[in-house]
């Protein structure tokens, strides 16, 4: 499996303003990659610099093999991007915003005409595939601004807020489509996002940025690794437990968040080590009623990462 994307070392500058500061990742074909970051952290500019929308200040970028200050077109012309605003001609229809879009990738009538009834199908716009896409809700729109991004099949897809304005049925279906092209057809997805919980679930890998460089990257369980060493189990006990203290003494353990006699929050150092845990805590006297592992979420590792920096610069600063 090769790089669809190699960037190393990018630099973009707005004016005097360093949007994009030593920024180096690579995306893997068939992976879906999500940036994440908060509003300012220079996602949206990163999207723009692989599609050679903006010329870099500094540092290479690799698309497809593709230079993009060099071969812009090439890259768009193999990648389906949809921007943060749903990029649609409004006086035109649903169908002939489709078509429009199709005669400038190349593609035939008869494969515009039978792409578009597929995606006009498969985001429930059949309905409304004649009318005027001014006429169109907000979640329609990034339907159809949806629709458009797919329809020449492309080998990379850049999302950027893939569900935004869509309503929870629509937004489940996209995220199953993301994952269906990525399984059936080895399409390569990056996507930038502030749902955490939809990251979470769609993405291989995550870089978490801040202020144009990179904050974090990995896989969820790395990232969770840079925040909490182990893993919590959630502990509830079938009767008050008068040697909380005594469960740090349980090899394997690593500390304890207690939230009353009957229950307790262990971190342990990995999944491996829950069964001696079970045994120390029988060996003690507790009756289990009911043992949870728990994983910390996206949000979490996330809010604590960017809280953690900010602490550190503000540190710095001081």
């Amino acid at each position: 499996m090769g790089k669809i994307i190699e960037v190393a070392r990018l630099q973009h500058k707005y004016g005097d303003f360093q949007a994009i500061q030593d920024l180096s990742f690579d995306v893997q074909q068939g992976e879906v990659f999500g940036l994440l970051g908060p509003n300012g952290a220079g996602k949206t500019t990163t999207v723009r610099l692989l599609n050679g929308m903006f010329e870099a200040s500094g540092g290479s970028i690799s698309v497809m093999g593709f230079d993009p200050m060099k071969s812009g077109e090439k890259i768009r012309e193999k990648s389906g991007v949809l921007t943060e605003t749903p990029a649609l001609y409004e006086r035109l229809t649903a169908r002939q915003n489709l078509r429009f879009f199709g005669v400038l990738a190349g593609m035939d009538d008869q494969q515009i005409e039978r792409r578009s009834h597929e995606l006009l199908e498969m985001f429930d716009l059949s309905h409304r595939a004649d009318d005027r896409a001014g006429t169109f809700s907000k979640g329609m729109k990034q339907r159809l601004a949806l629709s458009r991004a797919w329809l020449t099949n492309p080998k990379l897809l850049f999302l950027d807020e893939p569900t935004s304005g869509l309503d929870p049925e629509a937004a489940a279906q996209v995220r199953e489509l993301i994952a269906d092209v990525r399984q059936k057809e080895g399409t390569t997805v990056l996507i930038c996002t502030h749902n955490l919980d939809e990251a979470q679930r769609l993405c291989d890998r995550l870089l978490i940025m801040r202020q144009g460089s990179t904050l974090a990257m990995g896989t969820l369980p790395e990232l969770r690794k840079l925040v909490s060493p182990g893993m919590w189990l959630e502990v509830q006990l079938l009767s008050p437990f008068e040697k909380m203290d005594q469960i740090r003494t349980i090899t394997g353990v690593l500390s304890l968040d207690v939230h009353s006699s009957q229950s307790v929050k262990i971190e342990v150092e990995s999944e491996a080590t829950i069964p001696q845990i079970v045994s120390g805590l029988v060996a003690l006297g507790a009756l289990i009623l009911r043992l949870q592992p728990q994983e910390i979420p996206l949000e979490q590792v996330y809010l604590q990462l960017q809280n953690n920096n900010h602490k550190g610069h503000n540190g710095g600063a001081k």
